[in-house]
């Protein structure tokens, strides 16, 4: 529930925090005061989009921090899953600067505006003349009536779950071995193409970079003989680089009686002379090899041209070909002998997906069996709350056996809720038909019968009370007080039946104070509550009539509260 709301510089509002019960909470105050601040607020919160319109005149900001208690698993489980902390109270805050820069957080950590409808969808549903209400969304609908239905729709839906995990399994099984026949047949032969191309290539480890080596000798012929013939002529020309060599050795040699240093250097040289000729023999073979064969540069860019088909197709490398080929060739073993296996999950698979529609069939009639007695109640709600010619069906969607393979764990079909307000029109859906002030008397017939619709723990009407009086009004009062036996009500109201009713009120004014208008909240207790009242009665607090109905109300309210515990 929404614990506590901090509210700065939002419109005419400059500073206010308000403190909310766990029950019945109404807001009231003169049309214009600045109700609708509190609530755009709220949704400001909640992650509504945000408008730097809503900043107070000369401010450089606003903030609104909401404060709220939450023990739902599944507002857990989706702190959890938004790696925020899972505490049992959640603190939420967003700052709007006037340069239109945003900060939202939750618990502290910064989060997008996202990830907090995410969380706040699961905290609060606002009903008022112009939102988009928790029951507009068909799944949520579908959601509400299985809530309603209990324990026969929960178990189909076990049951379901438990055939949906069976028919994955199947097909995982079934895709291993090639899906069914057809499926099976078209990759064995996909399969026997490519084992035959990549094995006809005939590939060898490092072949390609030979065959790249070879054509850049192709390439680079010319520059390639010309240093070779430069390279054979200054070592074998005569007095070339041999020749200078060995003269060097003679004339050293005739020094080695003087000292066997002359004698290791003469035998160095002649090392180097022997050296320099076999290289000499070595740049003479190089220059009889270079013959380019044009066929062979050919057949070697041909060959290169297939290397580069069979890494496109099937690897980067040489290597990782040579893998996909031996991958290949189990799958295709493997395959070949698939067939009595997958006749098996064939039989398997269609088993299941009868089981599957019969599951979905007896779901739906589950539901509609819910849905029959649900409708009426609601009905019968909505009479007493000045909708007389109100008209409530579950539409549900038809389905057959060839739609089992479409199955969802929520089953097949679907439900949609439709609604008539008016005699002789025609049932619709209800964002096509409804309007603000009957949605949120619908809503309201809707939690009458449910203590916790779609496991939300605050509900916010905005206003519901318009074009209804007297004893209607009593009613939706008394009605909300059966819905905040379990969960929060927050209601901005006209009514004065409706504020006796609160477990607390709030009036809401605005001031004037050193030239600026201010929106100030306060409590209404004791003395003020009662001057409230008999203003929403009649506008005249000074009468003592009015006063005194309003203390007569405020009594019928509590001995209404207490007959309640």
């Amino acid at each position: 529930m929404l614990k506590r709301l901090f509210i700065q510089n939002v419109a005419l509002i400059e500073r206010t925090e308000i403190g909310f019960c766990s029950g019945l909470n109404v807001l009231s105050g003169e049309t214009g005061a600045g109700k609708s601040i509190i609530l755009d607020s709220i949704d400001f919160v909640l992650g509504a989009k945000a408008d730097r319109s809503m900043i107070r005149s000369g401010e450089a900001f606003c903030l609104v921090r909401a404060e709220f208690s939450a023990e739902d698993n599944r507002v857990k489980q989706a702190l959890a899953e938004l790696d925020l902390d899972g505490e049992e109270e959640i603190i939420l805050s967003r700052r709007l600067t006037a340069d239109g820069k945003s900060a939202i957080k939750i618990n502290g950590m910064a989060v997008t505006a996202s990830m907090l409808r995410r969380l706040t969808a699961l905290l609060v549903d606002v009903h008022g003349q112009s939102e988009h209400f928790f029951l507009l969304k068909e799944s949520n609908q579908l959601r509400l009536l299985d809530e309603i239905a209990g324990e026969s729709v929960h178990l189909h839906k076990e049951a379901l779950s438990a055939l949906l995990a069976k028919r994955r399994a199947i097909l995982a099984d079934r895709a291993k071995l090639g899906g069914d026949e057809g499926e099976r047949e078209r990759r064995l032969d996909v399969l026997k193409f490519q084992i035959e191309e990549i094995s006809s290539a005939q590939l060898k480890e490092g072949e390609e970079e030979e065959l790249l080596a070879f054509r850049e000798r192709c390439r680079n012929a010319e520059k390639i003989m010309e240093g070779l013939m430069t390279a054979k002529q200054a070592l074998t020309a005569d007095g070339g680089g041999a020749d200078a060599l060995r003269a060097a050795a003679r004339s050293l040699t005739a020094l080695s009686g003087y000292g066997d240093a002359y004698a290791a250097l003469a035998e160095r040289l002649e090392n180097a002379a022997a050296e320099a000729e076999d290289i000499a023999g070595g740049v003479e073979t190089q220059l009889d090899a270079l013959d380019i064969d044009e066929r062979e540069a050919e057949r070697v860019e041909a060959r290169l041209d297939e290397l580069r088909t069979l890494k496109r197709k099937y690897g980067k490398d040489v290597p990782a070909i040579l893998a996909f080929l031996q991958d290949a060739e189990k799958e295709y073993e493997l395959l070949s002998a698939a067939g009595e296996r997958c006749e098996a999950l064939a039989k398997e698979l269609a088993q299941t997906q009868d089981a599957i529609y019969d599951t979905c069939v007896r779901l739906q009639d589950a539901r509609r069996a819910a849905a029959e007695a649900f409708t009426g109640r609601v009905i019968e709600e909505l009479k007493t709350l000045n909708i007389a010619s109100a008209r409530f069906e579950v539409l549900f969607g038809e389905f057959t056996r060839e739609d089992a393979p479409s199955a969802t764990a929520e089953g097949l079909g679907g439900a949609r809720f439709l609604f008539s307000a008016n005699a002789g029109e025609p049932l619709k859906e209800l964002g096509k038909i409804i309007s603000g002030g009957e949605m949120s008397r619908f809503m309201l017939a809707v939690k009458a019968q449910l203590s916790s619709a779609g496991g939300i723990g605050t509900y916010i009407f905005d206003e519901i009370d318009a074009g209804i009086g007297g004893k209607t009004a009593r009613t939706v009062a008394e009605k909300f007080c059966k819905i905040a036996k379990n969960v929060q009500v927050i209601a901005v109201s006209h009514l004065a039946q409706i504020a006796a009713f609160a477990d607390r009120a709030f009036v809401i004014e605005k001031q004037e104070a050193e030239g600026r208008t201010r929106t100030c909240i306060r409590e209404a207790e004791g003395e003020s509550r009662i001057l409230e009242i008999a203003r929403l009665i009649g506008g005249d607090t000074e009468s003592k009539t009015a006063l005194r109905h309003a203390e007569e109300l405020l009594a019928v309210a509590e001995t209404y509260k207490n007959s309640l515990s």
